[in-house]
């Protein structure tokens, strides 16, 4: 890899040569301007405003202008003569924990490569101590005209240095916080935990740009003559939608899970519910205390112990309609048993005066019968 910058790494009195190369690289796709009637390209030429007449890069400098707009004129001579040590140095100043660093100052990062066989032991000796101290190293160094501010950690067996802002280039939050209180509940936390533990951890080397695939492809089919405009996305609205929170979490939940090929117990309880909610129908018992047993049997219990609300509406509207009806059947019962009642007491003394009649016809036969004698 090309180094951009050599120097040396100042650790007390222990200088280490290194190069500084680029740990990163941008795939973005760049493109170009073009003239939309005859597709020629569009260009910007340095134009001196004086003269008029177009510059070459080798013939521009660099120059601070002033309030008036005069221009002081400023060489790379006047920056390297400037009496700072981090002009081709990286200045350690202190070692701090990782957590220390706020990742708002993260900017570009750099391996720092020992130059030369010499630079070897030392290099080695501050990785080494870098890597048993579980610390990082803050410095100080000047990079394309200005000091800059950055961290030194171990990446396997190199020593990476991460660009970071200063303090004073970090903007205070203000303003971007959700105004007034707003209050979160346990359950919807539960939620989020559940969402987050499913979610899980994942390789970060599967991840890919999926836009810049997208265009890859399409570039490549238009080049070959064989680009076919795909069907648009449907995209919903974004704003101004009001969502019930526990129910998108608790969806979100199931779709994680599933996508993960998981059972989700969420939906098993739905099925659960619905089922229930199918065998909720009960035909209405045709005895006066059956009502009660109705109802108890048309509300029954859904998985984790809970009635499903649409079963016990069932079972309530049920046992209300039974109850009514046993109390109609009751109140024709009880009128049925009057009248059989009465008639049986007529019944009754008609009966009796039948044997009372009978009773005396016999008593007068047995006074008319002479009684036998018994011989001893």
């Amino acid at each position: 890899m090309r180094s951009i910058w050599n120097g040396a790494i100042s650790f007390g009195l222990v200088s280490i040569p290194i190069k500084l190369v680029n740990a990163t690289e941008s795939h973005s796709i760049s493109f170009r301007q073009i003239h939309l009637g005859d597709g020629g390209r569009i260009r910007y030429r340095k134009v001196c405003e004086l003269d008029g007449e177009e510059v070459a890069t080798a013939e521009i400098g660099k120059g601070y202008e002033e309030a008036d707009g005069s221009i002081i004129p400023i060489t790379d001579e006047d920056l390297a003569q400037l009496p700072i040590a981090t002009a081709k140095t990286i200045e350690i100043v202190s070692f701090v924990p990782a957590d220390e660093i706020d990742p708002l100052q993260m900017d570009a990062a750099y391996y720092l490569a020992a130059n030369g066989p010499t630079a070897a032991k030392p290099y080695t000796l501050l990785r080494e101590a870098l890597k048993r101290s579980r610390r990082v190293a803050v410095a100080k160094y000047a990079l394309r005209g200005r000091e800059r501010l950055g961290m030194l950690r171990v990446v396997d067996d190199v020593i990476a240095m991460h660009g970071l802002l200063w303090p004073d280039e970090i903007r205070a939050p203000e303003g971007v916080a959700p105004e007034g209180k707003v209050s979160v509940r346990e359950a919807e936390l539960d939620l989020a935990d559940a969402l987050m533990a499913t979610l899980g951890e994942v390789e970060m080397d599967s991840l890919t740009d999926e836009y810049r695939e997208a265009v890859e492809a399409m570039i490549s089919a238009k080049s070959e003559g064989a680009f076919e405009p795909p069907a648009e996305a449907e995209v919903e609205p974004a704003g101004g939608k009001v969502i019930d929170l526990m129910a998108a979490l608790e969806k979100s939940v199931r779709a994680a899970k599933a996508s993960r090929g998981e059972a989700s117990a969420s939906a098993a309880a739905a099925d659960a519910d619905a089922k229930t909610e199918a065998e909720a129908e009960v035909t209405p018992i045709r005895r006066s205390g059956g009502s009660r047993k109705t109802a108890a049997a048309a509300s029954p219990k859904a998985v984790g112990g809970k009635k499903s609300t649409a079963s016990t509406a069932a079972a309530k509207k049920t046992a209300s309609g039974t109850k009514k009806t046993a109390s109609r059947k009751s109140a024709a019962t009880k009128s049925t048993s009057k009248t059989a009642t009465a008639a049986a007491a007529k019944k009754a003394t008609g009966a009796g005066t039948s044997t009372k009649k009978s009773t005396a016809a016999g008593a007068s036969a047995k006074k008319a019968a002479p009684r036998k004698r018994t011989s001893a």
